[in-house]
């Protein structure tokens, strides 16, 4: 067997081992850069697919919160029709006029009689119609030439039971055709509303109904006598409950569309600016508001609207009528920016990923160790720098004589000054990080929980004012609940400020007894000297509040027309007592002398202080809806409402009462003379609101305590 050459084995061997050597040195850091490639660029996916993921989700929230809003008013709409609807028809007077009319039909010795009760429905529906806008829009408001009749489109009517119209109110359309086939196809006692369609006129218009049952009736549906039938352009009322209050973006659309036969259907003017107009296939592809009437509450953001432009949509679905609400958002507009931002992300990450993966083979030990010693050194600097800021904070709101503390999103403290600390009985270290409900007990931390939840909810600060009785004394506070955003932008906390306001509340209500206490002194000086009109005042300022509050007026116009009510006859204190107890005819200066008493009230008062105009209401409670009263020339809503107000109490109690030269009317006969005075004397709104009170809210037997 041949031997090797000598010196040949050992530098094979040699150079097997370094080669061996090299290639575990490239090899290992390539493996390790791989890994580190391989793990970045899933980290990478992943970490840019869940940023998507959140960007989607908030702006399903977001967009889900403005759905619910605009169908929630639009739904809200819808019953506040129908309610209208049913307080008309609950009223007793309309249920018994419209029996007595069906049973006298036919009957030529009562048509007198039926004719006055048709007179007083129609009046009753006009009112009506006007206060709740079931009325024809104004002149000019149609592209009718002038010298052709316009049809009637809108109003109020009364169906009995044998489809014979009873009455109707000025400009009621006829009722035949659809509208007569709508209502006719309604099961009895249902309400039911219209879908919408176009008019003669060309606006949308819709019709509600709501059954009339018998006076005194147990709400059965056999005991139906008729229906209150309601038809109005809805274009004016409806379509801008669409648009969000404070909506910001330039693509953000809701609309109003139906899915019948296949096609989706435009109601509210969006796509060709105009309703009712434009009609496309539920089958056209990726069409955003096909997906929101097919899936009612999902949410797609790859659909398209009429124009092709990709967009992000959600739709709510109305019960009562065939609609969906569709709500859009451009896509480039919503997630534009986001994707653009995802983009740049993962680009810069795989670059980051790189340096890094180098980084870490070049410099493994050293530059782990040179990390970790600067996050120390940064760490420890911004501990320092948060303590010292946590000390300020706690310095000036330990010096404030108010509660102050910040509740966390799980109802935890996060801060709280000295005052909180002493209304919870414990020190603050042991407060923080602590649930409220703990520290505070679950009775007394409800109201706090309940305030912060909601000013996280409105995403704006929260005031409410509270009454404690602790150890038997009433304490007023009054908190604020201000909702702290996160680098995000998202509230996550809540800082609550609370004072007590026991003092300053007291004083008001001190004023406000004394105030009473003198009306109620003057009052009684007045009906001492008027025998005839005693308590008149008190009535007033009685049928007055109540008619206030029925129109909806605010609490300080509430408590002057009560207050001008009780001081409506101050000025008789000047007539001599023999002129105001005088049984006989009066003299002409008699006569004005008791006529300008309210006016010489109102002088009376002049320069006292009170929260609301009760000296301005004095003065023009004489005057007329059509300028013929005091002073001459005021009218219409330059009459101020407290003074319109005023003046249909005082002609209603005027009338009910007993006088020296005649006896009281009955209710009914006065509320004939009042609406006799609609329009012309007296505002028609009020006097529609004084027989609401009067027929629905027991005035008439308050009127008779």
């Amino acid at each position: 067997m041949a031997e090797p050459v000598p010196g040949t084995t050992p530098t094979t061997t040699f150079h097997e081992e370094s080669t061996s050597k090299f290639d575990l040195k490239v090899i290992f850091p390539a493996i390790i850069l791989a890994l580190i490639a391989i793990i970045g660029v899933v980290a990478v996916s992943y970490f840019v697919d869940q940023e998507r993921e959140r960007e989607e989700t908030q702006w399903q929230l977001r967009m889900g919160i403005v759905a619910d809003s605009r169908f929630t008013d639009i739904d809200r709409w819808l019953n506040r029709q129908l309610d209208e609807l049913t307080g008309l028809a609950k009223n007793e007077s309309l249920q018994i006029y419209t029996d007595q009319i069906a049973e006298m039909a036919g009957d030529a010795t009562q048509s007198d009689q039926v004719e006055a009760l048709r007179d007083y429905l129609r009046n009753l529906l006009t009112v009506t119609a006007d206060r709740t806008g079931f009325s024809m829009p104004a002149a000019g408001s149609s592209d009718v030439p002038a010298n052709v009749a316009e049809a009637g489109y809108a109003g109020l009517m009364i169906v009995d039971d044998k489809g014979k119209v009873v009455a109707a109110s000025p400009g009621a359309p006829p009722f035949s055709g659809d509208l007569q086939t709508f209502v006719s196809s309604q099961a009895q006692g249902q309400r039911a509303i219209s879908d919408m369609s176009l008019n003669g006129r060309g606006n949308p218009s819709m019709a509600f109904v709501v059954p009339i049952l018998a006076a005194q009736s147990e709400g059965a549906q056999a005991s139906q006598i008729g229906i209150v039938l309601g038809v109005k352009e809805v274009g004016a009322e409806i379509f801008p409950l669409l648009r969000q209050p404070g909506e910001t973006s330039s693509t953000a659309r809701s609309t109003l569309v139906r899915l019948k036969d296949g096609k989706i259907t435009y109601l509210s003017p969006d796509v060709g600016g105009k309703p009712l107009k434009v009609e496309l296939d539920a089958g056209t592809p990726d069409l955003d508001t096909a997906f929101a009437a097919q899936k009612p509450g999902a949410f797609a953001t790859d659909k398209r609207n009429a124009s092709g432009d990709r967009v992000l949509v959600t739709g709510r679905s109305f019960t009562q009528v065939p609609w969906t609400l569709s709500y859009a958002i451009g896509y480039d507009e919503a997630l534009g920016a986001a994707e653009a931002r995802f983009r740049n992300l993962t680009i810069y990450l795989l670059l980051a990923v790189a340096l890094v993966g180098v980084i870490i083979i070049a410099v493994w030990r050293h530059g782990s160790s040179r990390r970790a010693s600067l996050a120390a050194q940064q760490a420890q600097q911004m501990a320092t720098k948060f303590e010292s800021q946590k000390n300020l904070l706690q310095l000036v709101t330990d010096s404030q004589p108010t509660q102050i503390f910040i509740l966390d999103e799980k109802d935890q403290y996060q801060f709280a000054n000295s005052q909180a600390s002493k209304a919870a009985g414990i020190p603050t270290t042991e407060m923080i990080g602590k649930p409220i409900a703990n520290v505070l007990g679950p009775a007394a931390a409800k109201r706090y929980i309940t305030l912060s939840h909601e000013a996280v909810e409105l995403r704006h600060e929260v005031s409410n004012v509270t009454r404690l009785e602790e150890s038997g004394k009433v304490k007023v506070v009054q908190s604020e609940h201000i909702p702290l955003k996160d680098a995000g932008g998202t509230p996550r906390s809540v800082l609550t400020v609370e004072r007590d306001i026991t003092d300053v509340v007291t004083e008001r209500e001190r004023r406000a007894r004394t105030l009473n206490q003198l009306v109620k002194t003057l009052v009684d000086v007045v009906d001492k000297r008027d025998p005839f009109a005693a308590q008149h005042s008190s009535r007033v300022a009685q049928v007055a509040r109540a008619v206030a509050k029925e129109m909806g007026l605010t609490e300080v116009e509430v408590e002057t027309a009560d207050i001008a009510g009780n001081l409506l006859n101050l000025g008789k204190i000047l007539i001599p007592q023999e002129v105001l107890s005088k049984t006989g005819q009066l003299t002409d200066a008699e006569r004005d002398m008791i006529k300008n008493s309210i006016q010489t009230s109102a002088d009376l008062l002049q320069g006292i202080e009170f929260d609301g105009p009760v000296v301005l209401t004095l003065r023009q409670a004489q005057a007329h809806w059509d300028g013929s009263g005091q002073p001459t020339g005021l009218a219409g809503d330059n009459i101020v409402v407290t003074a319109r107000v005023i003046a249909v109490a005082n002609a209603l109690i005027g009338m009910i009462s007993n006088r020296a030269f005649r006896s009281a009317l009955s209710v009914d006969d006065a509320i004939e003379n009042l609406m006799k005075g609609a329009g012309k004397a007296f505002d028609r709104r009020v006097v529609a609101a004084l027989v609401n009170y009067l027929d629905n809210h027991g005035g008439r037997s308050e009127l008779e305590k």
